[in-house]
């Protein structure tokens, strides 16, 4: 187990010394970014469906899923995304590679202990506007980084039905956005602005199981309070020499802008399913954000507000035979979801949207109790109305899960 986690690690980093930037959404340039984590590939592959507790998978998005851990578990997970973005006057296409998640989860006893990284939000744009207008000034606007979170958390069976749990995270990162203002004279100008981010986060999270005839019933909430984040920001503003491709600096100077304080907003979810846990599960997810306490880095943004997000969530899983000796493809699970979710964030008085299908296979890796995961994710945000941007998106995710049985003590040498 071990050698494969050092293996599955140098994967990680030689994928990461490649990786792009995590977004190449417009809509990342408000708050702190596009939410990264959505869950794992298993989750995100039924609609982002996350109320399974599972012995050999971990659910990052539920603490208190850890005490069903039988084995340890080491798990990556990737994401390959392509976009295409669409205003009212012009199109264009975007793609990324990143790395989701990598966490590592241990049983003891009635106990399930995890911990981890992962992106939580990532900025990344660019966009240019070019005036046809003689004497108007083009512009073009970028933006990279994002925040992190290193999290620990823990999960204790109270009873054989019952589950309780907690984690608790550390978040951190940077976030750099630029603006480019040329025109048909030899100099442009240019402003940036960096803001340092950090702060402590903190989610619960409670699993109920149990039989109802000869069916399984779960129901799971999580909850996570309101957090705080310190953002101290810079900002500089810079006379540029030619075209503002080159930026080459005539003069630099630094403006005096507030730090500020933004609240991670609250988050109530919770869902109930049924079905045959060996055999196939279908279950339904809502999350509510009060997203309405957010804001932006910096105050001087007029064109955007925020109201209270709603996540829905449908999805399942079917499994033919899990312990089928004859055919590998009945030992597979095919996953399937829905969402649709009202993310809170309103440009131009214009509520953001976002809805999608997904689809998702657990492949068994050779003869063990390993597994790939493979999803795959179609939708749609945003609009065209009042010149915005429309995003049609495909995401494909993938994740490896190694499972494995530790601190056993050997009968035979």
């Amino acid at each position: 187990m071990i050698k494969k986690i050092i293996v599955s690690l140098g994967l990680l980093f030689s994928l990461a010394s490649v990786a792009q930037e995590g977004s190449a959404s417009p809509y990342s340039f408000y708050g702190i970014g596009d939410a990264r984590f959505k869950g794992t590939t298993e989750n995100r592959s039924m609609g982002g469906l996350s109320i399974l507790p599972d012995s050999i998978h971990m659910n990052l998005q539920n603490p208190a899923t850890f005490s069903s851990l039988k084995l340890t578990s080491f798990t990556v997970g990737g994401s390959f995304n392509v976009s295409n973005l669409k205003t009212r006057e012009t199109t264009a296409k975007a793609q990324r590679t990143t790395i989701d998640y990598l966490a590592v989860a241990f049983p003891a006893g009635k106990l399930g202990v995890g911990f981890g990284l992962m992106p939580y939000t990532s900025v990344g744009y660019k966009i240019n506007s070019i005036s046809d207008v003689e004497g108007q000034p083009s512009r073009s606007y970028s933006g990279k980084g994002g925040m992190n979170k290193v999290f620990f958390g823990a999960g204790y069976q109270i009873t054989p039905k019952l589950s309780l749990g907690a984690d608790f995270s550390y978040n951190f990162g940077s976030i750099e956005t630029k603006s480019l203002l040329s025109q048909d004279v030899q100099y442009g100008t240019r402003e940036m602005n960096v803001s340092d981010l950090s702060g402590v986060s903190f989610n619960t999270g409670l699993v109920f199981g149990t039989k109802i005839k000869k069916y399984d019933f779960v129901a799971s909430m999580t909850y996570s309070p309101q957090a705080n984040l310190k953002s101290e920001n810079e900002r500089k503003i810079a006379t540029l020499i030619g075209s503002s491709q080159s930026e080459i600096v005539v003069e630099e100077k630094e403006i005096e802008v507030a730090d500020s304080n933004l609240k991670l907003p609250s988050k109530l979810a919770f869902g109930a399913g049924f079905g045959k846990k060996t055999h196939w599960f279908v279950g339904a997810e809502v999350t509510f954000q009060e997203s309405s306490k957010f804001g932006n880095r910096y105050n001087d943004i007029t064109n955007v507000s925020y109201e209270n997000a709603t996540r829905y969530s449908v999805g399942g899983y079917f499994v033919p035979n899990f312990d089928s000796y004859t055919s590998y493809w009945k030992r597979v699970t095919y996953r399937a979801g829905l969402k649709y979710e009202n993310t809170g964030l309103v440009v131009s008085d214009t509520p953001i949207k976002d809805y999608g299908m997904t689809l998702g296979l657990g492949l068994p890796v050779g003869g063990t109790i390993s597994n790939l995961n493979v999803g795959f994710e179609y939708g749609r945000r945003g609009t065209t109305h009042l010149g915005l941007v429309k995003e049609t998106y495909a995401n494909i995710f993938l994740s490896l899960s190694l499972n494995d049985r530790w601190f056993v003590k050997r009968k035979y040498e």
